[in-house]
């Protein structure tokens, strides 16, 4: 009997057709496995969640943006309770939120990786550290234009009869 080559091939040995099949860059990508790779792959979800604080926490301290942030977010939010915001109007402003300290979160991610792997000046670093504050200034916009429309109609509403008084 003939040894199997390929992966597509030892799937099909037991004589059914597997269900997916996948391309060989996918199995490689698949078979790489975290730990073999770095010296640092947590087993614990309590480690893992240290990390991820740590991680917060070294943003807030570093990070000016992230600071200016924290007070929009929080501000967001305090006027979201002060206006007694319908939770669906609550839910988009989260999203939007946490869609803004994603992207600075990855932006600094990238900003670190490319820092370690081009400590000289490179166009294409660069590049990357361009398109990942492209990606934040972005994700602002979209929260300034969320903010607005979620906001600003029980903002007005409460707002005007003070004004004509």
């Amino acid at each position: 009997m003939k040894t199997p080559q390929t992966e597509t091939e030892r799937q099909t040995l037991n004589g059914r057709r597997p269900l997916l099949i996948f391309h060989p860059d996918t199995l490689e990508t698949l078979n790489a496995r975290p730990e073999d790779y770095s010296p640092i792959v947590s087993k614990s979800r309590l480690k893992s969640l240290r990390y991820a604080l740590a991680g917060w926490l070294y943003m807030l301290r570093y990070q000016k943006n992230t600071r200016i942030q924290a007070v929009f977010s929080v501000a967001v939010m305090a006027l979201a309770f002060w206006l007694g915001l319908p939770p669906r109007d609550w839910a988009v402003l989260v999203v939007i939120i946490t869609m803004n300290w994603m992207a600075e979160f990855i932006n600094a991610a990238l900003e670190a990786a490319v820092n370690l792997a081009s400590p000289q000046l490179h166009p294409m670093a660069r590049v990357c550290k361009d398109v990942g504050a492209a990606a934040v200034l972005l994700a602002a916009v979209a929260a300034v234009l969320v903010g607005a429309f979620v906001l600003a109609p029980p903002l007005l509403e409460r707002l005007v009869p003070l004004l004509v008084q």
